[in-house]
């Protein structure tokens, strides 16, 4: 069989079975795109009617005589033809299942941008080869067939094989081969400008060499001198693994060479010995980051995957140890004064309160709330949820969670309202394993790979939970602040939750037509969902965002002396849409969201602890104009709803998603609306404004010297349509037009 002409022409050739028995021919699979099809089918009809020419004159052979030839039948290929693992492996029914999927390199790309539109759900995680990119998709075989017919670019399908208990159950030496591989092609950032994670933990080990190039010995610190700075544990070795390379389950099997473009810093908060008492907790995390602020400025992502279960229940409401990381990111804490940007784990759930039944409500039961001090208004609070779901060929049992839900380690809010929204966003924290009687448990297969505090001894250990979810978001994070360098923290915290979205799992909970209230059970579990770096780092001709920070001087003296204190001013913002290619979608919807972060000032005093109002130092809220409304009406309904904070909350008939309230609790706020592109091209305002905070109380002398910083950021997306959003906005953004009006 001649296989050459099977590769050219809008033919893909993915794979040739030779013949194993003589009467058995040999089989090639091809993808074939329409215009490939045609040209195939042109071949043969050459072959059928013409003869090539010899030199002589004389006819020849059959133009294509050598591939059509070798053809003795054609049929349209099923997923088994794509199969690459052993027959019996082949999923069988048509429930969903994880498949390790096979990309070409040039049109990866596509089929993974297309695939959920579909029904097939990409994993996060990557293996890339010299000419293909496997990923995980869980699908039925239904839906993967229509996408390998929509989309193409599948070269083959396998069973997910390689999971974290693969290089876990290995060998001492076995383990050191693979750490010393991964090594060599690894490239360690060392520039003085670089960004640096600081784990706030127990501490880390320099002695894994996977660790100790990202880690200084003059970076390893202590919240008390008489500290050691070395992991007697384990967990701040694990998160570090995590923080620099990501599950090590996928770059030990990439064959590519791999960059870590931040650094690492630890400050143990956690003696070896004992534990920190309660009252003492914000002050040993206060120690801890002045501590590693000592070695100088530097741009850090703190991280801590340390809460405490003591002040359950709080039901969202301030504690001691919340409103000091809120001073300490707010930057009105610590020995320097700047705003710091800070994530922190969700806390765990007991595993032993499960069954093997419905693990989503004891995650939802108000036992399991989100723990202090995640709540903290100014940090990310990190969930997790799981896309392992592949358990090793031969293994016993069923994984719990779903591929795309809820992890069951994690904890939810359990309030609705009111409170800021947490947790802010999920990343993977692992599944665990039903087999036999409950309680489910825990399995290395469904699990992080990362690096064992006791090298040489083991290089490798499995983790997982909301720990090892918020040391993969701060390596996400942290990577995308490496891109954008002289964005405030307030600003990266703004672009990375509002990046995040729901998986088609996550949204399976939702009614068919969603109203604003059904969306309370997601914020509750999946904050805003899993963070998308790409949309984050790029604005694409279709998609865009745009950034904005600035600053307000939110209050000021009322003119009568006895009087509170009132607003003092607004930023008001005119949007250069691109009203031309915005009204040339007919009929085509594009979708508008809107983040807004600042830092607020803590004050827990037990009044203000029971209103947002009066916690707050300032309160920052955004508002859009609707369609054909102009500025003196879009400014006098601001001023309006600005001076009635606390009154009945009414929603606006403006189609946004979410509504007022989801979106106005906290200190980050984002909503997004879907609406006829020519609507969006007459919806060119929005406006900053605040309402009542703590600044505004008469006990504040002076509020017309305090300002509050904000990042503003704007997302336009016109999905698949073939629009030129992102030249005509680039062309306008010199005449972006900011204003700042008495409120």
């Amino acid at each position: 069989m001649i296989t050459s002409g099977l590769d050219a022409s809008g033919l893909t050739l993915l794979k040739v079975a030779p013949a194993v028995a003589a009467n058995q021919a040999a089989s090639a699979t091809v993808f074939a795109s329409e215009k490939g099809l045609g040209k195939l089918r042109q071949k043969i009809e050459d072959f059928r009617d013409k003869n090539r020419t010899k030199q002589d004159g004389s006819e020849g052979r059959p133009y294509n005589a050598d591939l059509v030839l070798s053809i003795g039948t054609i049929v349209e290929a099923g997923l088994r033809a794509l199969w690459r693992s052993p027959s019996h492996k082949f999923p069988v029914g048509n429930d969903p299942r994880p498949w390790e999927i096979w990309l070409g390199r040039e049109t990866a790309a596509k089929f993974i941008d297309g695939a959920a539109e579909l029904g097939v759900v990409i994993s996060a995680d990557r293996l890339t080869f010299p000419e293909d990119i496997v990923v995980i998709g869980a699908a039925t075989s239904e839906a993967l067939a229509l996408a390998v017919r929509r989309l193409g670019g599948v070269r083959a399908l396998a069973a997910p094989t390689v999971t974290a208990d693969y290089f876990d159950a290995m060998d001492i030496e076995g383990q050191v081969e693979w750490v010393d591989e991964l090594v060599g092609r690894t490239t360690f950032q060392n520039e003085p400008n670089a960004n640096y994670i600081t784990l706030l933990d127990r501490g880390v080990s320099r002695a894994h060499p996977l660790i100790a190039p990202a880690l200084a010995v003059a970076d390893r610190h202590a919240a008390q001198p008489g500290w050691s700075v070395e992991d007697q544990v384990g967990h701040g070795t694990q998160l570090a693994g995590l923080a620099l390379f990501g599950d090590l389950t996928v770059a030990l099997q990439t064959m590519n060479p791999i960059q870590v473009r931040h650094r690492l810093e630890s400050a143990k908060i956690i003696p070896d010995a004992g534990h920190n008492p309660h009252h003492l907790l914000g002050a040993v995390t206060r120690a801890g980051i002045n501590a590693a602020e000592m070695t100088g400025e530097r741009r850090r992502t703190f991280t801590m995957a340390n809460t405490t279960e003591d002040d359950t229940p709080h039901d969202g409401a301030p504690t001691s140890w919340s409103s000091e990381i809120d001073q300490l990111t707010s930057g009105a804490s610590g020995e320097n004064n700047i705003k710091r940007l800070m994530l922190i784990s969700a806390g765990n759930t007991n595993q032993n309160v499960y069954g093997n039944g419905d693990y989503l409500a004891v995650c939802d039961h108000p036992d399991n709330e989100v723990e202090s001090p995640a709540h903290a208004w100014n940090a990310i609070c990190v969930g997790a949820f799981t896309e392992k779901n592949a358990l090793p060929d031969g293994e016993a049992g069923t994984p719990l969670a779903p591929f795309g839900d809820l992890a069951p380690s994690s904890r939810t809010a359990s309030w609705s309202s009111h409170w800021p929204l947490k947790p802010d966003v999920v990343f993977e924290g692992g599944n665990w394993l039903i087999h036999g009687a409950p309680p489910p448990m825990k399995h290395p297969a469904l699990s992080l790979l990362t690096t064992n505090h006791q090298y040489p001894m083991r290089s490798f250990t499995t983790t997982g939970e909301t720990s090892g979810a918020t040391a993969l978001a701060a390596r996400a994070v942290t990577e995308l602040w490496a891109d954008y360098p002289d964005l405030w923290p307030e600003t990266i915290r703004a672009l990375f939750v509002s990046s995040a979205r729901w998986t088609p799992k996550m949204r399976s909970h939702l009614p068919a037509n969603p109203a604003k209230g059904d969306y309370s059970p997601l914020f509750k579990r999946y904050g805003y969902g899993v963070p998308e770096l790409e949309r984050a780092r790029r604005s694409a001709s279709n998609a865009l965002t745009l950034i904005v920070e600035d600053t307000i001087t939110p209050y000021r003296v009322a003119n009568k002396p006895s009087a509170q204190h009132i607003h003092n001013e607004m930023k008001l913002f005119q949007l250069p849409w691109p009203v031309e290619e915005l009204r040339n979608l007919v009929n085509a919807p594009v979708t508008l969201r809107v983040a807004l972060s600042t830092f607020i000032d803590p004050n827990p005093s037990e009044p203000a602890r029971g209103s947002k109002f009066r916690y707050a130092s300032h309160n920052l809220r955004f508002k859009l104009n609707r369609p054909n409304e102009d500025q003196a009406a879009f400014l006098a309904r601001i001023s309006k709803a600005a001076e009635q904070p606390d009154g009945p909350i009414v929603e606006e008939d403006d189609n946004w998603s979410y509504g007022r309230n989801r979106r106005d609790v906290g200190s980050l706020q984002i909503d997004e609306l879907v609406c006829p592109a020519s609507d969006l091209a007459r919806r060119n305002l929005i406006a900053v404004h605040p309402v009542a905070g703590w600044w505004k109380t008469k006990t504040v002398e002076d509020p017309q010297n305090r300002q509050a910083r904000f990042a503003l950021i704007v997302e336009i997306d016109a999905g698949e349509t073939n629009a030129q959003l992102y030249a005509e906005i680039h062309a306008a953004i010199a005449n972006l037009n900011v204003v700042a009006a008495a409120v």
